[in-house]
């Protein structure tokens, strides 16, 4: 007869270990390691499980097997642990069947521990995105075919969709834009990797731009020091000016941005420089615009987004108009 205190009333111990696919194989925390060498079994049902290479090289014997809910109570049975290396899908089956025997109340369980032996860092989704544009890049029919070239205005589109939904502080909508600009990112980096001549990848475009960073901000990074919102810029304009080496402030502007955007870059670009040009005259609704759109980045003001702001009342005028049931010039 089996009493309270015998070793075989003992429930033992069931640790279902979860790891992280974005983090390389092996990488696993201290309380992890303790508990696969501490474990009497340690179990995996993916015999191509990433992390199974680098236990079996650290000594850890792993047995491949999909044991149900009462294969491990039985073998945890006198005390003793058993070690779940979970799958991707981690496990869902065996949960569910623990669950259902620890309900029953006609089992006496082990102790369940879920061991989390790697975590996501922040950006580690990313890794997701960066698998996910390969994969379809390879097998689309569409997306195989794609260029920078024919890209390009969906890039556009992108950023156009981005900022409306930051003026509309939709922030499901902002979410959802944001992930639409980063995948064009993405994507450009994909096909750039398969140029013949200059091939670069999105490590190169995380790196280049991180390395920008760093070195735009030595105050963050540096022994420079700023206090305020003006000291920061001046850091970034001298470390840009440092970097671009251009003759022109007019380098470096594109000239394909809407025009009164364009207008008040040019014109912010005049005034950080502490230039005096004179506005051009001239004849025609440009030239008033053109006055407009330097007077407004004179005051601080996006002339683009005020007129946006100022469009989307208009448009809101042309509904209620319509609402109310006026004739057009197809009536």
């Amino acid at each position: 007869m089996v009493n309270a205190t015998s070793p075989e009333a003992v429930p033992g111990r069931i640790v279902l270990l979860t790891t992280s696919h974005r983090v390389a194989p092996g990488l696993l925390s201290w309380p992890a390691w303790q508990a696969l060498r501490a474990a009497d079994t340690v179990l995996c049902a993916d015999g191509a499980h990433p992390q199974l290479p680098y236990l079996r090289e650290a000594g850890i014997a792993v047995t491949e097997a999909s044991p149900t809910a009462q294969d491990l109570v039985d073998a945890c049975a006198g005390g003793r642990t058993a070690v779940v290396v979970a799958t991707g899908e981690g496990e869902p089956a065996l949960t569910d069947g623990l669950a259902r025997l620890a309900g029953s109340g006609r089992v006496r369980m082990p102790e369940l521990e879920l061991l989390p032996a790697s975590y996501d860092l922040p950006g580690a989704r990313l890794l997701d995105l960066v698998q996910v544009m390969d994969r379809i890049r390879l097998e689309c029919p569409w997306s195989s075919r794609q260029t920078h070239e024919g890209l390009a205005k969906y890039g556009i589109e992108e950023a156009y969709e981005l900022v409306e939904a930051i003026e509309a502080g939709d922030r499901d909508e902002l979410r959802e834009e944001l992930g639409d600009v980063l995948l064009q990112v993405v994507f450009h980096s994909r096909i750039a990797e398969e140029d013949p001549d200059a091939p670069f990848s999105v490590d190169d475009v995380a790196g280049g731009i991180v390395a920008k960073l760093i070195h735009r901000h030595p105050h963050v990074f540096g022994e420079e020091t700023a206090e305020t919102p003006e000291d920061v810029k001046e850091h970034w304009l001298r470390t840009k000016a440092e970097e671009k080496r251009r003759s022109s402030v007019t380098e470096g502007v594109p000239l394909g941005q809407p025009g009164l955007a364009l207008t008040a870059k040019l014109a912010s670009r005049v005034r950080t420089a502490g230039l005096d040009v004179p506005l051009p005259q001239g004849d025609g609704i440009g030239y008033e615009l053109l006055a407009l759109a330097v007077r407004a980045e004179a005051d601080g003001v996006d002339p683009e987004a005020a007129l946006r702001a100022a469009a989307r009342v208009y448009r809101d005028a042309i509904r209620q108009t319509e609402g109310q049931g006026t004739g057009g010039a197809g009536d």
